[in-house]
């Protein structure tokens, strides 16, 4: 019959109360995002020169990451943006907005700040009036991550 002492419930309690307060990593996939992608827009994007993403190279908090997405459109009532959607490889959840834009938007340019669970591309989708759907990326760095506890 084996018995516990003190010292070993005290070392046990010493090991379950570290691993209780470390984060747990969690983070989405590339396919992942892809069914994200899919499940939002019905099919997977093409990558074009049409649609830019500027995000700093390296993001010191990945709690507030500026991205800038722009697409070269003319804005008119015939060919114009209609959605823009911007999707993590590594966030808990891929799909990080969805921005629903008209004629009347004047330009499809938007600037947003976002949370990012460490180095990873962003992705930006445009969906345009004719159905096309246009794909950029860019990649950051991340030194302090956000979204990894759960």
């Amino acid at each position: 019959m084996s018995r516990f002492l003190r010292r070993d419930i005290i070392k046990l309690s010493a090991v379950l109360g570290v691993s209780a307060t470390l984060p747990l990593n969690v983070s989405a996939t590339t396919s992942a995002m892809q069914d994200a992608m899919t499940e939002l827009f019905g099919k997977l994007p093409e990558t074009s020169d049409q649609i830019q993403i500027e995000i700093p190279p390296i993001s010191e908090n990945g709690y507030s990451v500026l991205v800038d997405i722009m697409v070269d459109s003319p804005m008119t009532d015939t060919d114009y943006v209609k959605r823009i959607a911007l999707f993590s490889e590594r966030n808990p959840v891929p799909l990080l907005s969805v921005y629903t834009l008209s004629p009347r938007s004047g330009r499809a340019h938007i600037t947003n700040r976002v949370r990012l669970g460490g180095t990873q591309s962003v992705h930006g989708i445009a969906e345009m009036s004719d159905g096309r759907l246009i794909t950029a990326s860019a990649k950051t760095l991340v030194t302090l991550a956000a979204c990894v506890v759960l």
